[in-house]
């Protein structure tokens, strides 16, 4: 099997049965029945991408979906996806890389500790004939750029999951850029499509594994310069975040047993304002709000404390005009008015 074939070639294609024996071992937790069942795939021929892709990777969109609803609980989302884990790493021990192609870094934007997937394109990566280094989760840009300098690689890799972190992507790309390294933006966080992934001046965007290996066969430009912010606005945001969740927190007067959890929906909230400020668009915030609305809504005061928030954020923020916009716009699409 080529390296190409490896990555992205057609393969025997995991049976939607063998991915619900999957998730049958992830949801007892079964260490030992879920690497039998990968490492099996390998023998019967599957590829690399196979298993990681159309097996572990669908199964944890799954696993995802399930404590998104309330399905599964965190304690067992957390206990299914260190199996997964355990099962990307056995997979790793039984197909070792050739090293033919060259030399990458793979890092998750400061802020993203779900090193999941990006392990999981790590090892497709490697089995596609790529030296990788992996940096694992939440890799300050400091020290990303200290590394590049270092090492020189071909390209990094980075990923997002959320696009709260967009602001944190957008300084991870200046560091490559000021390295000389062009790079490959993967995950969801960049939008759908990627759509922000060039805004925060990426090289290309690829939604999975199998992408970025396409990507990486083909001459990436060199790493060209992002795009400048419209302003510093969203800076000054972010730099007034505090300021801004005590604020909505005495505006909407929540029970104490819910404060805790309205604190961490401001901040983060105020962190998908930042984002869309700094790529230029408020789809960043609405997209966001539209995924906490459904934690809202489990509340019985679910409405008023999110159109309370969004108000006060408008009124907190009133002398940064887009801001002031963005917000308005999305209360307008989540509670119309």
């Amino acid at each position: 099997m080529t390296p190409l074939d490896e990555a992205g070639g057609p393969g025997p294609a995991v049976d939607p049965a063998v991915v619900g024996a999957y998730l049958d071992c992830l949801d007892r937790a079964d260490q030992a029945g879920a690497v039998r069942l990968a490492t099996g795939l390998l023998d019967a021929g599957a590829s690399v991408a196979d298993v990681l892709v159309d097996l572990v990777a669908e199964a944890q969109r799954e696993v995802g979906r399930r404590w998104l609803t309330g399905r599964w609980s965190v304690p067992q989302e957390h206990a299914a996806t260190h199996v997964s884990e355990l099962v990307v790493a056995a997979v790793a021990v039984r197909a070792p890389g050739r090293s033919v192609r060259g030399r990458v870094v793979l890092a998750c934007v400061e802020g993203e500790w779900h090193a999941l997937p990006a392990r999981i394109v790590a090892e497709v990566l490697r089995a596609d004939g790529w030296e990788v280094t992996f940096l694992g989760a939440s890799v300050p840009a400091r020290h990303l750029v200290s590394y590049l300098h270092q090492t020189g690689p071909d390209a990094v890799l980075l990923s997002c999951l959320q696009s709260t972190r967009l602001v944190r992507a957008a300084r991870m790309v200046e560091a490559c850029h000021s390295a000389g390294v062009p790079v490959v933006a993967g995950g969801p966080g960049f939008g759908p499509d990627g759509r922000w992934a060039a805004a925060v001046g990426a090289a290309a965007w690829g939604g999975s594994a199998r992408d970025a290996a396409r990507l990486l066969r083909g001459p990436l430009a060199a790493a060209p310069a992002a795009p400048a912010p419209h302003d510093d606005e969203y800076v000054a945001v972010l730099r007034r975040r505090r300021e801004i969740v005590r604020f909505a927190l005495q505006a909407t007067a929540p029970a104490d047993e819910d404060a805790d959890e309205l604190a961490d929906s401001v901040a983060h909230l105020v962190d998908a304002l930042a984002a869309a400020i700094r790529v230029g668009d408020p789809r960043v915030l609405t997209d966001f709000l539209g995924w906490q609305s459904e934690v809202f809504s489990s509340h019985p005061d679910g409405r008023r404390l999110l159109a309370g928030v969004l108000d006060a954020g408008t009124t907190a923020l009133a002398e940064h005009p887009r801001s002031g916009d963005y917000l308005r716009r999305a209360r307008q699409a989540l509670l119309g008015g």
